[in-house]
């Protein structure tokens, strides 16, 4: 059936939702940590060697994606449920090495080469809106939080931590191996014949990527230092004016949602408004902007310090949505500045900051509260810093000229 959401959207829907569970790490690192006898802060790795290896193969995937799609998702799935029954079994036999390998390692791959693949694809099957197209699959990414989320909490109280990665592993092989038969390019798709003679040093020399990538770079590092922190912010204040501990654990319970939800429309969202603007970095401007703002509100107030509830949420809300926005928008901005034709392996490259990104962003949070025993105030202040330094750099980029490869 040629079909844009036959052989697009839904592929990469069930792609995107399978491997963005990535994104429900919290919900089960604190009983790995207990029942393999480790800290939670060497635990906490295992994430970041995930993300790490997910922006390190799709950088050095990305040519592989551009030849075939299919290859791609199939590996994609290999590697990621192998990943599952791995984590499984390290977590069986107590060794946080095998952690590290497997969920880290071996899942990341899959991570990665599967966050490429539907990219391009729905790209050219929704060519009059690209954005849309990319928002559609990284919006599933988002949204794998939200489903997983009470699907790995009742398997954690029903069957067990060990037993949870080997279900979890079989059902999202089911579901990625649907989308590795239903994918598709269009029948009418010709590779361009200079696609495969680009080299990814020519890439990197440009400045305008050169700029691109520490744009990105700084919006992932300081998303992720606000959101791996939010429960325990939220706890902090909520404690603070006195709610019980009942009462707490509702209210991030209910916070946390919203913010995959918020993750997951400003995905959608700001990729929609990017086909609207002439030129899409325009959306990225906004994003950060909002970014900056809101960030500046809650340093001013003392939001934190303070507990003002509302403006601490507002932050959170549009932190999350903007975080998730930076993704969906990244591709159609590179195509616009770079072409179609390598946008896989381009895209790839970019994706390299979220490996580093992914290596910073919790652990700047960390230095800030736990080894220089400062408050999560000074961690808004630093994220406002580096989101200000990342629109100066992306008003700056404009001057830069694009170079269609």
């Amino acid at each position: 059936m040629e079909n844009k959401w036959v052989r697009a959207a839904i592929p990469a829907l069930l792609i995107h939702m399978s491997i963005g569970t990535v994104y429900c790490w919290s919900v089960f690192k604190a009983t790995i940590a207990t029942q393999i006898n480790s800290s939670p802060a060497k635990v906490e790795w295992g994430f970041s060697i995930a993300i790490f290896f997910l922006g390190m193969s799709a950088a050095f995937g990305g040519r592989f994606v551009e030849k075939n799609i299919k290859k791609a998702s199939f590996a994609s799935m290999i590697f990621f449920v192998a990943g599952l029954l791995g984590t499984g079994l390290s977590i069986h036999f107590k060794s946080l090495l095998g952690i590290y390998l497997s969920y880290g390692v071996i899942m990341g791959i899959g991570l990665g080469i599967g966050y490429l693949t539907p990219v391009k694809n729905l790209m050219l099957w929704f060519s009059k809106h690209k954005g849309l197209g990319t928002g559609l699959a990284v919006a599933g990414f988002g949204l794998a939080k939200v489903v997983a989320t009470p699907l790995m909490e009742k398997l954690l109280l029903s069957v067990g931590l060990v037993k949870m990665f080997y279900i979890l592993a079989c059902f999202y092989a089911v579901l990625m191996f649907i989308a590795y038969l239903l994918i598709q390019r269009p029948a009418d798709y010709k590779p361009s014949p200079e696609s495969s003679q680009i080299k990814k040093a020519t890439i990197l020399k440009q400045p305008l990527f050169i700029s691109i990538w520490f744009i990105f770079y700084l919006n992932i590092t300081c998303g992720l230092a606000l959101i791996s922190q939010e429960k325990d912010i939220l706890h902090v204040v909520l404690e603070q004016k006195g709610y019980s501990e009942t009462t707490i654990i509702g209210w991030i319970a209910v916070v946390l949602s919203l913010d995959a939800l918020f993750n997951a429309f400003g995905r959608l969202g700001y990729s929609s408004l990017s086909d609207k603007l002439k030129n899409r970095d325009t959306s990225y401007r906004i994003l950060l902007a909002a970014e900056v703002l809101v960030t500046l509100l809650v340093v001013v107030t003392g939001a934190i310090d303070n507990g003002f509830i509302p403006i601490i949420l507002l932050m959170l809300f549009v932190v999350n949505a903007s975080y998730g926005g930076g993704f969906s928008t990244l591709p159609v901005l590179l195509e616009q500045y770079f072409g179609m034709s390598n946008i896989s392996m381009i895209h790839g490259l970019a994706l390299s900051a979220w490996a580093f990104a992914g290596l910073s962003g919790n652990q700047l949070s960390s230095l800030i509260v736990n080894k220089l025993q400062l408050s999560y105030g000074i961690v808004i202040v630093v994220i406002f810093v580096l989101y200000l330094l990342a629109f100066v750099l992306m008003i700056l980029s404009r001057k830069l000229k694009p170079v269609k490869l």
